[in-house]
């Protein structure tokens, strides 16, 4: 009979093995790693070839680096997932094209992250908006933004219709400094929300 101890030897190792996918997981989101780094994959199709092998058809996206890469996978590929942990953080600043945040509640506790990094996300980033970080092997690799968020518009067009991108829109700009279509109802000052996935308005505050 294994004694305490023992037992609790063969838990911990069974919390930490690793979890291996297949060709077959490669579906939109999966998170694998290639040559050491974390990658998701955006986009995946299977086509067979021959001798009825299939092939999967993928679009991935490093997650250190943010380089999409055309990738085929084929039948008995085997790939690690991999384990990415996230915690509160606070952005800070924007600093000669770096972006400085601390943890939330530790702020001598500060790391930076460029553009590519962090994404689309970067254009609504404002002061002490609080958000996940994303690590990877214990090192900050990217956040990510609450899907809702609200930001005050700073600057709105007349609402009147004319050469609009979209016919009853406007574009207005935010206090991040980001461009979005909003009604024509939408005046300066007013506070909206946005969809942080899509870049797009969903509602005045």
């Amino acid at each position: 009979m294994p004694t305490k101890n023992q037992k609790l030897s063969g838990e911990s190792l069974n919390k930490f093995q690793k979890i291996m996918l297949t060709h077959s997981d490669l579906r939109k989101g999966a998170r694998i790693i290639l040559d050491g780094e974390p990658y998701e994959v955006l986009e995946s199709q299977p086509m067979k070839k021959a001798q009825r092998r299939v092939v999967i058809q993928t679009k991935i996206k490093n997650l250190i680096n943010g380089n999409v890469l055309s990738q085929n996978f084929h039948q008995g590929d085997s790939f690690e997932e991999a384990e990415l942990l996230k915690f509160k953080a606070k952005f800070l600043y924007l600093h000669r094209g770096r972006y400085f945040f601390c943890e939330e509640n530790n702020p001598s506790n500060r790391f930076d992250l460029d553009k590519e990094q962090i994404g689309q996300a970067s254009k609504f980033l404002k002061p002490n908006q609080i958000v996940e970080e994303i690590t990877f092997n214990k090192k900050v690799i990217s956040i990510s933004l609450p899907i809702k968020i609200q930001l005050k518009v700073t600057e709105a067009p007349p609402g009147t219709k004319g050469e609009r991108a979209q016919p009853g829109n406007k574009i207005v700009i935010l206090e991040t400094g980001a461009q979005v279509n909003a009604p024509l109802f939408i005046e300066q000052g007013d506070v909206i929300e946005i969809n942080t996935e899509t870049g797009e308005y969903t509602k005045r505050v």
